[in-house]
């Protein structure tokens, strides 16, 4: 299973910016099925936090110092994550991991377990 980030990239306090996050794996693996997934992120320095979540219902839950301003959606056909960054300021400066709990389905046992992807940069500029 792997997870890929896009998007991302340098703008100015105030200004918008998309990330997106693709989940696959190999026909070879089995059928799969994503549950849960997430967008983290850590600036230099700090903790790893939540920024969003969206199940695999559609309920969404966002960090406070988001909240308003972020927008998380998922094509579930696709199984793609996307996070829309409204109203953006230097302190959401950091790198933007997305993260995803999965299932596959195959004949010999199903395998359960959470990925995280790479990361991608998002920079706010004052």
């Amino acid at each position: 299973v792997q997870l890929q980030a896009s998007g991302g990239g340098l703008v100015r306090t105030g200004g918008s910016l998309r990330i997106s996050c693709a989940a696959s794996a190999s026909i070879f693996s089995g059928a799969l099925r994503i549950n849960d997934m997430a967008w983290y992120r850590q600036a230099p320095g700090k903790q790893r936090e939540l920024v969003a979540r969206i199940t695999s219902g559609g309920t969404t839950t966002y960090a406070d110092s988001v909240k308003g301003r972020f927008l998380v959606s998922r094509d579930y056909a696709k199984n793609t994550m996307t996070l829309e960054m409204n109203s953006l300021k230097p302190e959401d400066t950091a790198v933007y991991y997305c993260n995803a709990d999965y299932l596959i389905l195959r004949d010999s046992g199903n395998v359960a377990g959470r990925l995280d992807g790479q990361g991608t940069q998002v920079t706010v500029s004052s």
